[in-house]
């Protein structure tokens, strides 16, 4: 399916931050990139972009986006861009001869709103415009400068900025047939009206205007400097996932969060974050190695900054949209090395002191329950959110509570003392999951 993205205008209201508002960066990349990497993800791969204000310096951008992410975009040039917004995609009209999604350059979303808009069936005199009803909860929006309308039975039959009865947001992403471009020059001809919003009252009057409820998926337009942080907020929050254990929830995830901020701007890819945790962590076994209670609090030092440093690759991840399953996957694989080496390093420095074999034993339990941990957590996590509405948490012993007990442990030096709680904690959770899991089929 083909994408319109009206890219136009001058955005003067965050003038500020850059002089073309579809190359502001946020969080690491321009407005432009992130709505056309969202759309991908949304199962989209053929962009018709409309520029206006600096078109040349943002079609030079488009045209390496498209080489480097291997995307198919179309420019569109409005020399009109000083016009209303509904000119911009009749500049298009020439170009698309199907069913298309209409997004605006400005606006954030969570892909899962394409994936929904895309199953609508829809007629070739109709669009389908995707709407917020939770106009009461939602504190993203200018209250002032959206665009609300008014449905009944589905349908669109009031849309506006001004309007006074109103039961939703316009999210400003579409589903349109090429009606569309004949409604806004009929809205024109017969009103003088020209924007958008007109050619919809257009087909809201014939009753062809059909709304699409993204439900509690989020979405924010970026037009001036408050929605601008707003959006940064709203891409930090959800850097957060249901399956942070308590120690990454409230420590690893804030500290990392802080680091990710300033790694953003870099070239910094995220597996070499995961490589440099990796090292981290290794550099701390090693000083648990070297025996003497100086180097085990640097090795415990280590491995915490390591267990910190190690959620900045997702991060970046997720806010540069350069996940993929290999990350992921090579991030797990180190991560078990390096518990492993963690441990041994303990279980070795404990040894050191007398020699006696059970605590062998007790450090072979702490690396066996680390890893059935690691192991068990895929189809756990799995079943916790199927099971659990968007934002919740759920309890989870993992990583981040393990080291974070051998950085306390090693303080304290209490090194023996940290393998038997490691032993004890994580083979009961393993049987913990089991029990959940068997209960739930």
């Amino acid at each position: 399916m083909k994408c319109l993205i009206i890219a136009a205008g001058r955005g003067s209201r965050l003038s500020n931050k850059g002089n073309s508002k579809p190359l502001v960066p946020l969080l690491g990349l321009p407005l432009i990139e992130r709505t056309i990497l969202t759309a991908r993800k949304g199962g989209i791969n053929d962009f018709y972009v409309v520029t206006g204000y600096e078109g040349e310096k943002v079609r030079r951008y488009l045209d390496k986006l498209g080489q480097r992410t291997n995307t198919n975009i179309t420019h569109v040039i409005n020399e009109e861009w000083e016009k209303d917004n509904g000119i911009s995609v009749l500049k298009a009209r020439d170009l698309i001869k199907e069913p298309f999604i209409l997004l605006m350059a400005d606006h954030l979303f969570d892909y899962s709103i394409l994936e929904g808009l895309k199953k609508e069936q829809i007629s070739e005199d109709e669009i389908i415009l995707a709407v917020d009803c939770n106009i009461e909860s939602n504190r993203l929006v200018d209250i002032d400068d959206v665009t609300k309308v008014l449905i009944e039975d589905n349908k669109i039959t009031a849309i506006g900025k001004n309007i006074s009865n109103y039961n939703a947001y316009d999210t400003g992403i579409f589903l349109c047939s090429p009606v569309l471009f004949h409604a806004i020059e009929d809205s024109f001809l017969s009103t003088g009206d020209s924007t958008l919003s007109g050619g919809i009252r257009i087909l809201s009057g014939k009753g062809n205007a059909k709304t699409f409820d993204v439900q509690d998926s989020y979405w924010i337009d970026v037009d001036d400097e408050q929605a601008f942080s707003k959006a940064e907020n709203l891409l930090i929050c959800n850097l957060k996932k249901a399956s942070d254990g308590p120690v990454s929830r409230y420590l690893n995830r804030p500290l990392s969060i802080r680091l990710t901020r300033l790694l953003l701007n870099t070239k910094i890819a995220p597996n070499h974050i995961s490589i440099f945790a990796f090292i981290l962590g290794i550099l701390g076994a090693g000083f648990f190695f070297l025996g003497g209670y100086l180097n085990l609090i640097i090795g415990g030092i280590l491995a915490q900054i390591a267990s910190v440093v190690d959620g900045c690759d997702g991060e970046i991840a997720r806010l540069k949209f350069k996940a993929s399953e290999f990350g992921g996957w090579f991030d797990a694989v180190l991560d078990r090395y390096g518990d492993a080496f963690l441990l041994f390093g303990l279980t070795y420095h404990v040894y050191w002191i007398d020699g006696r074999f059970l605590y062998i034993i007790i450090g072979f339990l702490a690396i066996i329950g680390t890893f059935m941990n690691s192991y068990t957590a895929d189809k756990y996590d799995g079943l916790m959110q199927k099971k659990l509405k968007p934002g919740m948490h759920y309890f989870r012993i993992g990583r981040d509570v393990r080291t974070f007990i051998i950085f306390l442990g090693v303080l304290v030096n209490q090194p023996l003392s940290i393998l038997i709680l490691i032993a004890f904690i994580t083979n009961a959770e393993n049987v913990r999951r089991v029990l959940i899991l068997y209960k739930n089929g």
